[in-house]
């Protein structure tokens, strides 16, 4: 059985540390890339506006910076989202988070939708790229057909939610995203997750990758658990990034925002 401060690593390193609006400040984002370091997140996860500053605060240790692409909207074409992906690959971005273009998928332009996806990864290459596909916005239907074109395209993985689009990560959504992608592309759970019964909820479900910007507190909340709940640690089979799964509740619906 895990320690608390076992489950607390083993958590933050499958954490995306985000701040993504738009007030932020250069104090802010050196107190997140603080906090990254200290509790051994996966990722700083920025608007592209911040990624060299955030590259800079976390060389030389494991944590990557990330930058979002078409944030939060998805609405640009194709060229803009692939130019600021290729601007914040050079300015240090290990990872690019894109939206992919909501109306177009809606609408059912599924070549459209594929070439957009497509022209940001080819532009991120050798680095890989999310999909947020906004999942509160889409039918169940719209939401595979999103999974497998971000499949189709290269993506490395997909991801629920920007937060800023009025509500966030279900178990639903993380295990039909799950099921549609299969075990060798990410899943990343975004949107709501405040809490340790948050995250182990979409890391049980199928997720990979959590964004959060709850993420200290999470950690903090593991490290002290003491409920002598059993948690057993496994590997997803999608990318090399450790889930962990838990039994008993489900966390069934997300909030609003990061």
């Amino acid at each position: 059985m895990p320690t608390p401060a076992d489950l607390g690593m083993q958590i933050g390193r499958a954490i995306d540390h985000t701040l993504l609006k738009a007030e932020a400040t250069r104090s802010d984002i050196e107190r997140v890339c603080e906090e990254a370091r200290t509790h051994g997140f996966a990722s700083v996860c920025v608007n592209s506006g911040w990624i060299q500053t955030v590259a800079e605060l976390l060389a030389g240790t494991s944590t990557l910076p990330i930058a979002v692409v078409g944030f939060p909207l998805g609405a640009m074409t194709p060229s803009a989202k692939a130019f600021e992906a290729r601007e914040a690959i050079r300015l240090g971005a290990r990872e690019i988070d894109m939206v992919l273009p909501i109306g177009k998928l809606k609408q059912g332009a599924t070549d459209e939708v594929l070439e957009d996806i497509r022209a940001v990864v080819e532009a991120s290459r050798p680095y890989p790229v999310k999909v947020i596909l906004e999942t509160s916005s889409l039918t169940r239907e719209e939401k595979i057909l999103a999974c497998q074109l971000s499949v189709q395209a290269g993506a490395a993985f997909v991801k629920t939610s920007t937060g800023f689009g009025g509500g966030g990560a279900t178990v639903q959504d993380i295990q039909l995203m799950r099921q549609t992608v299969g075990p060798n592309v990410g899943v990343k759970a975004s949107g709501g997750i405040r809490t340790l019964a948050d995250a182990l909820a979409m890391l049980q479900a199928g997720a990979n990758r959590l964004g959060a910007s709850a993420s200290v507190a999470i950690v903090q909340e593991a490290r002290t658990n003491h409920s002598g709940t059993e948690f057993n640690f496994s590997r997803q089979d999608a990318n090399p990034d450790k889930a962990l799964t838990q039994s008993g509740g489900k966390r069934e619906s997300g909030t609003d925002g990061y």
